[in-house]
């Protein structure tokens, strides 16, 4: 039987660990790489090492930035028809891989289950490939007639030096339509983090504010960076709707660009995801003065407190009491589910490496149910998820950064809501907290191992450290994992399950984790490469 990590006295200290890790790595890799792990101290505020580029030889789980630009911001958007030029393959990898959900209305256009690439051949890379570029935007619109396009630019695009900017404004006066590029070749930052930054800059400028609806609801908000993977953001819709508050847009989850057109129009921005849509919601403070807050609406704790921020927010007490009056009703049907779940999974623990803020979110839904996160950490993030936006000042620009434009947005004088401006002062003074994350280190356990960028082999070291009961992380991982005889839950794409946001998200959360946790299954696993003698492999030269 193997014998279980004792944290009966709190999380034992990982240093050792981290050592025997360190002792494989060449030892300039090595310096580099400790920086990345972090034995965390809530109460000492350490620095940790992120979005710096991946070790050359290292086996690491992130994405590239194509697929944060076009597969995570952009590809939830029903209503654009989202042209790769590229390989076939680059299309591929970005499709409905996420299991991002939509629900469109009779007669609304819905190219989310389609793949559209321009296919690039050899003979493309030699000669160019914007003439067929051209030739794919006209068949696009001929066939589908969208009410716009968006260009995504991989690896090879950019090493032959086609501008896609240029023929997205050739096809945008040609069509009649709204087109736009983007330079997001996979290689252009060091995770899919730098595509996030780059579809954010593209839909800033392209088509937020386009359309200046006229108001509906006394409470207008929008969600941003909820990309409905299983279902969730149906789920805080529930919410919403039923509470009475509007909600304009969601980037992207169950989005149209046509929502994002008047999203410009709202009261409130909620920010989910930190690091893949932070920078639209800055953006949208300085140019129409729509204050932002960020929230959780993972676990029904976290659901409860969001609710109670937006209402505080708006000062209703029409809306308080309807929210108070959700939460109760939801909280009584979470809570008989949790009670009998927590019986059985109580004193498990759990791993997690995934990206945007899951890695810290779903610790709140794994500690509802008595699960203890020994070891989290992203593939993408920067300091600021981690510490908190405090250290966002002494985080030093690199060269991989200055790759992604830095926009310059001003005060748009005839749509900036000087209301909202007074009324996030107000609230300030009150105690209200706008613009801020404190980040995930802050609420992990002492001596909890915090790790920036995981590989294979600090994963099969760590799991055989800790011997965890559950790893969540994505597909990449998923194999490998599970081979160690520990149950793998992917939290990029759910793995067919969800939703897991809000109240009801919680409650099949507890009882997928209840299936996962309490199955002997796992136990049972023997790892293939513990017994299987080792492949070695030689050579030999005749003479």
């Amino acid at each position: 039987m193997v014998k279980k990590l004792d944290i009966t006295q709190g999380l034992p200290d990982p240093s050792k660990v981290m050592d025997e890790i360190m002792t494989k790595y060449p030892t300039k890799i090595a310096k580099k790489r400790q920086k990345s792990l972090v034995v965390n101290d809530p109460a000492e505020g350490k620095e940790i090492q992120a979005n710096v580029r991946t070790i050359p030889g290292i086996i690491t789980q992130r994405g590239c930035t194509y697929a944060g630009c076009k597969g995570v911001v952009l590809g939830p958007t029903r209503d654009i028809i989202n042209l790769v030029h590229g390989p076939i393959g680059c299309s591929f990898y970005a499709w409905l891989t996420r299991r991002n959900q939509t629900r469109p209305a009779e007669g609304e256009d819905n190219f989310i289950t389609y793949s559209f690439s321009t296919d690039i051949q050899d003979s493309n890379i030699v000669f160019g490939g914007e003439a067929k570029l051209k030739d794919a935007v006209r068949e696009a619109f001929e066939i589908f007639k969208p009410k716009a396009i968006g260009i995504f630019s991989t690896c090879p695009v950019g090493l032959i030096g086609d501008d896609v900017h240029s023929v997205s404004r050739e096809m945008k006066e040609e069509l009649g339509i709204n087109i736009f590029g983007f330079s997001c070749e996979g290689y252009r930052g060091v995770s899919q983090s730098a595509g996030h930054h780059i579809a954010n800059n593209g839909v800033f400028k392209n088509v937020i504010g386009n359309n200046n609806r006229e108001r509906i609801g006394k409470y207008q908000i929008n969600l941003l960076g909820e990309y409905n993977i299983g279902g969730d953001a149906f789920e805080l819709e529930r919410l919403f709707d039923e509470a009475g508050i509007t909600l304009l847009s969601t980037f992207s989850g169950n989005s149209t660009i046509e929502s994002m057109e008047y999203s410009h129009m709202a009261d409130l921005n909620l920010i989910m995801c930190h690091r893949s849509i932070n920078y639209i919601a800055e953006m949208m403070e300085e140019k129409y003065g729509i204050p932002w807050v960020k929230v959780s609406f993972i676990g029904a704790e976290g659901s409860a407190k969001a609710l109670r921020k937006v209402a505080e927010y708006f000062d209703d007490a029409e809306l308080s009491a309807k929210v108070e009056e959700i939460i109760k009703r939801e909280m009584k049907k979470v809570e008989v589910v949790r009670e009998a779940v927590k019986s059985k999974t109580e004193g498990k623990l759990a791993m997690m490496f995934v990206g945007g803020s899951r890695a810290h979110h779903y610790q709140d839904l794994f500690t509802e149910i008595g699960v203890t996160t020994v070891s989290a950490g992203y593939e993408f993030a920067h300091r600021d998820d981690y510490e908190g936006r405090d250290v966002i000042p002494s985080i030093k620009i690199d060269a991989d950064t200055r790759n992604i434009e830095d926009l310059t947005v001003e005060k748009d004088l005839e749509l900036y809501r000087e209301d909202l401006a007074v009324k996030k002062e107000k609230l300030l003074k009150n105690g209200y907290e706008f613009s801020n994350y404190d980040g995930m280190m802050p609420e992990m356990k002492k001596n909890s191992l915090v790790i920036d960028d995981i590989n294979h082999w600090e994963t099969e070291k760590l799991i055989e450290y800790y011997k965890p009961d559950i790893f969540c992380a994505g597909i990449k991982e998923k194999y490998v994992v599970q081979k160690s005889g520990v149950p793998l839950k992917q939290l990029h794409s759910y793995d067919y399950g969800g939703p897991y946001a809000g109240f009801e998200g919680a409650i099949n959360f507890y009882l997928e984790m209840e299936r996962m946790l309490c199955t002997r299954i796992w136990k049972m696993v023997t790892t293939p490469w513990k017994t299987d003698p080792e492949i070695v492999g030689s050579f030999a030269i005749n003479e």
